[in-house]
């Protein structure tokens, strides 16, 4: 096979496919050459399909090499472990674009693998590993409706840019990865500091056409090394079976379904409807797929039909949701803080039948996270982390950890609340919220982002502006198209469409959109962000009735944090040699950590105010300069039979000569103070050497004038 290469500009770089000379074993694969980060994505396709499947196994998985970025992995292995964080948000980013293009039916195991060969600093390897995939996907022998192509989108200077570098994301009001076709778009992932919905938008028709380029090229590279695409058998059932199991069962479901809003009680009598018909043997008599009698399975199948036409159908005919509700109507919303009163912030939301519980935990600087990527390693001062436990559906599972969906949706909920969260320098703090999710029945994200920002707002957080957070859904055909607010989990499996928005009554925050038809108009994502904002502006109103501003106090359980600024030069003075200093500091006052920065800046925690009052207050007197005609308060270190010396500031002693601790004459010092104790000195001159000359008789003199 030779190798066919194409490319394109790509922002300030050009874009490269390659194929034909790496994995030629695979079913397809692509190298994405963008700067110098470059990132193979291959493709694979089981032959056989393993027996009992009844979904599309799709597997996705993203891999950073440490090589790539000429480091070797920390640790005791010092090889590549389980997949981080970044990973797993970016199979994700990978999987969601191009799932929406296989032939429905289709059972065959699929497997795209996206390995980061060179990473520089300017390119992230995420967006080309989206483009690689779709690429590869072209050139292979399996069946795939694409082209897809992705983009990132960031702003300078108020313009939209594309494929802003690591340096410009950091200064960028916005970052957002949006995939999409020649006609719309699949997927959007990113967050924004309050952006208003005309730039929302605007960025989305932006996005829209600078994705096409990188689209074409996979259509033309596709011309020069595709495979034949291989027929593939998909799950299709025969036309006459459906309208059979149709005739048993869709008069009643369509009662159940028409008749009964509440979940449980709606679920109850579906499951006792399917009961029924895989027990009807009538419906298995006459039918087989090839020699082989049609199961439970494929009843369990028409069934999905029937209630995903019948969902549709209200919607498009009656204005009508599987609960009643009319298109735009929100579920019932109530919300609480201070449910619990040892964590430092609590707060619930609750919004139909999801219920999300949401704590804060305040912490110092020693909290936060390192965060190690190929390109730096970064700290974390806020973590959202979300559990999404099988009771919450009614269900069991085994629980071994967050899962991808976790992961996914916890980050969701952070990048929707992170654009609200204070400054380091407002308000020291490392914030942890953690989200359970007690209850769910659709769009548990959103209700964590809500949940999250009333219990930071109880823990008296100083956020930017309250944020919240909604998903709009859509059920749609040929010729209509019905966007639906507040989607439940029905509407989430038979609809269209998942598209999240959360944020500020000022602006977007954060934007998550998965599709399971092939795309969504820039017209009608218009629209939605239109009815999203509708939405979490009422949402927010509510929540205000609960807690309206961040409390004015923390909660009596969390430490206490101040900042004092230290002059580089005397950083050395503070910590002292090997840290004596410091340890002492903290074992006088009490203090739990004082964490200095390379520019002088002291992180001071303490376990209560007293506490932090006593550190702060000494560590201003050991940086405040001696001055000549100051009293201070000292206190005898030692006694010499010339005088005694006595630190008069912290770190700083000097000496009261034996003929300036009184008026009268003193033969010994013994005879008038001990050590340890304390009375005012007046400090007399700075010699030349350095050293602080005290007197006592001058200082008590000056107190009696005043």
């Amino acid at each position: 096979m030779s190798i066919s290469r194409v490319e394109v500009p790509y922002g300030a770089y050009t874009l490269v496919i390659e194929t034909g000379k790496l994995a030629k074993q695979a079913s397809g694969a692509a190298v994405v050459t963008c700067g110098q980060t470059m990132v193979l994505v291959t493709v694979c396709m089981a032959k056989k399909i393993r027996e009992g499947l009844d979904f599309f196994p799709l597997t996705v998985e993203y891999q950073e090499k440490t090589y790539a970025a000429g480091k070797i992995p920390g640790g005791f292995f010092k090889r590549e472990g389980r997949q981080t964080e970044k990973e797993i948000l970016t199979s994700r980013l990978i999987d969601r674009p191009v799932r929406p293009l296989f032939p429905e039916g289709l059972r065959n195991e699929i497997q795209i693998v996206a390995t980061v060969l060179s990473a520089d600093n300017e390119v992230d390897p995420d967006v080309l590993s989206i483009i690689g995939a779709s690429a590869a996907l072209m050139v292979s022998d399996i069946p795939f409706d694409g082209p897809i192509s992705a983009v990132r989108i960031g702003m300078k200077e108020g313009k939209f840019i594309v494929n802003p570098t690591y340096a410009e994301r950091a200064e960028s009001p916005l970052d957002f990865i949006i995939a999409g076709d020649k006609e719309g778009i699949v997927m959007i992932e990113g967050e924004g500091k309050e952006i208003p919905d005309a730039e929302i938008k605007d960025m989305f028709a932006f996005a829209h056409e600078a994705l096409q380029a990188s689209m074409n090229m996979q259509k033309e590279l596709a011309k020069l090394a595709s495979k034949p695409k291989v027929d593939v058998k998909t799950n299709v059932l025969a036309p006459a079976f459906i309208e059979k199991v149709k005739s048993i069962g869709m008069a009643r479901l369509v009662e159940i379904c028409n008749g009964v809003a509440e979940k449980k009680d709606r679920e109850n009598k579906i499951n006792e409807l399917f009961a029924m018909l895989v027990a009807d043997m009538t419906v298995y008599a006459d039918f087989k797929k090839g020699d082989v009698a049609v199961t439970d399975k494929d009843v369990a199948a028409v069934f999905e039909i029937m209630q995903y036409e019948l969902i549709r159908k209200n919607v498009f005919e009656k204005d009508q949701r599987v609960d009643g509700r009319s298109a735009k109507e929100i579920r019932a919303i109530s919300s609480e803080v201070g449910l619990l009163p040892r964590p430092h912030g609590s707060g619930m939301f609750v919004r139909g039948q999801t219920q999300g519980l949401a704590t804060v935990t305040l912490g110092t600087k020693i909290d936060e996270q390192m965060v190690e990527a190929l390109d730096s390693t970064t700290y974390r001062k806020f973590m959202l982390h979300y559990n999404f436990p099988p009771f919450s559906v009614g269900e069991t599972k085994p629980m071994r950890g967050p899962s991808r969906r976790d992961i996914g949706h916890g980050n969701l909920a952070h990048r929707a609340i992170m654009a609200v969260v204070p400054d380091s320098d407002t308000f020291p703090y490392t914030i942890r919220v953690v989200s359970e999710i007690l209850e769910s029945n659709g769009s548990s994200s959103m209700a964590t982002v809500c949940a999250g920002t009333l219990a930071l707002m109880d823990a008296g957080v100083p956020l930017k502006a309250p944020v919240a957070g909604i998903s709009v859904g859509l059920i749609s055909d040929e010729k209509r198209s019905v966007l639906i607010t507040d989607i439940q989990g029905v509407e989430d499996h038979f609809g269209d469409m998942d598209f999240k928005v959360a944020g500020s009554a000022e602006g977007v925050t954060a934007i998550q959109l998965d599709l399971k038809i092939r795309h969504i108009t820039v017209d009608l994502l218009g629209k939605a962000i239109d009815q999203a904002t509708e939405a979490r502006k009422f949402i927010l109103g509510k929540m205000a009735e609960t807690i309206a501003v961040p409390r004015a106090k923390l909660s009596e359980f969390a430490p206490r944090i101040a900042t004092i600024q230290i002059p580089q030069d005397r950083i050395g003075e503070v910590i002292g040699p090997g840290g004596k200093t410091i340890r002492a500091i903290i074992e006088m006052t009490g203090a739990t950590a004082i964490d200095i920065d390379d520019d002088g800046k002291a992180f001071v925690s303490a376990p209560n105010q007293e506490s932090l009052d006593k550190v702060t207050k000494y560590l201003s007197s050991l940086l405040q300069e001696a001055e000549p005609g100051t009293i201070y308060e000292a206190r005898v270190m030692r006694i010499m039979n010339f005088g005694a010396f006595c630190e008069f500031l912290p770190g700083k002693e000097g000496l009261v000569h034996v003929s300036e601790l009184s008026n009268k004459f003193v033969k010994d010092p013994n005879e008038l103070v001990k050590v340890g104790d304390t009375f005012p000195v007046i400090l007399l001159e700075i010699d030349k050497m350095g050293r602080y000359n005290l007197s006592r008789k001058k200082a008590e003199a000056k107190n009696e004038e005043k």
